[in-house]
C-alpha cells in the first residue's frame, strides 16, 4: 500500500545543525510551507483529523461539500510513513476498508524547548473498527511496560529492553525524527503483541488543544479529586510550571474536582495528562485518555460541526497542526461510505492488565495474560467475542 507524503524541513538540533529531513517534522511552532505538492486525497487523513483522530462518522450526519472538505484538509495535513514496512498485510484484512481497520495512536508533547528527537510517546493506543464496521474500540498500552524492542538501523539502534514509551525516543535518535519514532514503535507492537496498522497518527498534546478549542471545549467527567503537576494559574492564566516559575504574580494551584462539567482546552488535556495522585496511576490515565478522545468525538458529532463548512475548515485548521499521519491508499468514497455506521457513541474503551499495575520479578510492567488475549482478539478481529466473555475489561468511563 502505497504512502503519500508531505515532509517539512527540519529545525536545528540542539547543536545547531539541521538533520536529515526525511522522515522528520518540526514541533508545531514552525511556519507551514507556502506552497504543496498536490497529491491524492486518501480519506483516511482527512476524516481521522477532521474527526479528532478517531473516525467519528456520526451516522445520518453527512458532511457538507466531500470534495472541497478533502481538498482543504489534504492542504493542512502533514502525512509522513509512519509504518514503514510493518503496515498489515492483506492476509489480514489490511490494504481494504470492507475489513477491519487498526490505527496506532501515538501522544507525544512537543513544546518549543525540546528537540525533535527528544520525545516520548506518553500514549499509545489501538483503535480498532471491526469488520462490521458498526463499532470502534480503543485499547491502550500501558507507557511503562517492558518490551522487547528490534534492532532500527535508519536511528542506529542495536535493539534491547525498553519501556515502551522510550520506543519512540529511540527510533526517532539521529535522524530518525518523528517518523522513525513511531516505525520503530510499530514494529515493537507487532513482536510483543502480534498486533499490525492499517495507518498510524502521531498527537501533539498541544497542537491538539486547538482541535478542542475549536469545538468551545468538551464534557469530561472527573472521577477522583486530582491535583495538576503540569500546570499553574498565574493571574488566572494557565502555565506550564517551567514558565509558570519564572512569572511573577499571584500563584494558584490547579485542582480538578469530582463532578461532570464542560471544560477548556488547555484544563481537558491537562487533566487527562496527569497520573500522579490517582489510585491507578497511569492506568487511571490510559482511562482519561480514553474517555476524552470520546469526548472530541461526541461534540464534533452532535454540535453541528460536519454540517456547517466555516466549522469544518476551522476544526480542519486546528487538526493539521496537531497531527502527522499515515494514510492509506483508500479512495475516497470506499472509506466515506463504508465507515459511516462508526459514531462516537459507539466508541467503546477498554481496560489493560484490568486497570492495574501487574509487574514481572524486575518489578518491570507486564502484559498479562488476559490482556494478551485481548490484543489477539484485536489481531483476530474477535474483540466483540473476547468482550462477552470478559465484560470486566471494558472501562468505567465516570
Amino acid at each position: 500500500m502505497t504512502v503519500q507524503t508531505t515532509r517539512r524541513p527540519s529545525p536545528p538540533d540542539r547543536n545547531g545543525s539541521r538533520g536529515p529531513q526525511r522522515n522528520t517534522r518540526p514541533p508545531i511552532v514552525a511556519a507551514p510551507p507556502t506552497t504543496k505538492k498536490k497529491r491524492k486525497d486518501p480519506l483516511w487523513a482527512k476524516l481521522i483529523v477532521v474527526f479528532g483522530a478517531l473516525l467519528m462518522m456520526a451516522s445520518g450526519a453527512g458532511v457538507v461539500g466531500t470534495k472541497w472538505l478533502v481538498r482543504n484538509a489534504t492542504n493542512s495535513v502533514t502525512q509522513d510513513d509512519l509504518l514503514g514496512g510493518t503496515k498489515k498485510k492483506a492476509a489480514d484484512g489490511g490494504g481494504d476498508i470492507k475489513g477491519p481497520v487498526d490505527i496506532l495512536l501515538m501522544g507525544v508533547d512537543a513544546r518549543k524547548r525540546w528537540a525533535v528527537d527528544d520525545l516520548r510517546s506518553d500514549t499509545i493506543i489501538a483503535l480498532h473498527i471491526p469488520a462490521s464496521h458498526d463499532q470502534a474500540y480503543l485499547v491502550s498500552i500501558p507507557r511503562d511496560t517492558e518490551m522487547k524492542v528490534p534492532a532500527f538501523p535508519k536511528a542506529k539502534y542495536a535493539g534491547g529492553t525498553a519501556k515502551a514509551t522510550e520506543v519512540f525516543f529511540h527510533g526517532a535518535q539521529n535522524g530518525g525524527g518523528w517518523a522513525g519514532g513511531a516505525q520503530l514503535m510499530a514494529q515493537t507492537i507487532k513482536e510483543n503483541t502480534g498486533m499490525t496498522f492499517d495507518g498510524a497518527a502521531i498527537i501533539d498534546f498541544n497542537g491538539f488543544k486547538s482541535v478542542i478549542d475549536a469545538l468551545k471545549g468538551v464534557h469530561m467527567c472527573v472521577d477522583e479529586r486530582v491535583k495538576s503537576h503540569h500546570m499553574q494559574l498565574v493571574n488566572g492564566k494557565p502555565m506550564y510550571l517551567a514558565e509558570a516559575r519564572k512569572t511573577a504574580g499571584v500563584h494558584k494551584e490547579i485542582w480538578y474536582e469530582k463532578g461532570c462539567r464542560d471544560m477548556e482546552g488547555w484544563e481537558a488535556l491537562d487533566y487527562a495528562r496527569q497520573r500522579y495522585g490517582l489510585k491507578n496511576g497511569d492506568y487511571d490515565r490510559q482511562r482519561h485518555q480514553q474517555q476524552l478522545i470520546k469526548a472530541i468525538a461526541k461534540k464534533a458529532a452532535s454540535s453541528g460541526v460536519l454540517t456547517n463548512p466555516v466549522k469544518v475548515n476551522n476544526l480542519i485548521k486546528a487538526a493539521g497542526k496537531a497531527f502527522v499521519l499515515d494514510t492509506g491508499d483508500v479512495p475516497v468514497a470506499d472509506f466515506m461510505f463504508g465507515l459511516k455506521g462508526v459514531a462516537a457513541n459507539d466508541m467503546v474503551l477498554l481496560r489493560t492488565n484490568n486497570g492495574t499495575f501487574a509487574g514481572n520479578a524486575n518489578g518491570r510492567e507486564t502484559i498479562t495474560p488476559k490482556s494478551m488475549e485481548m490484543y489477539n482478539a484485536v489481531r483476530q478481529d474477535k474483540l466483540s467475542e473476547f468482550i462477552l466473555a470478559n465484560p470486566d475489561v471494558v472501562a468505567n468511563e465516570k
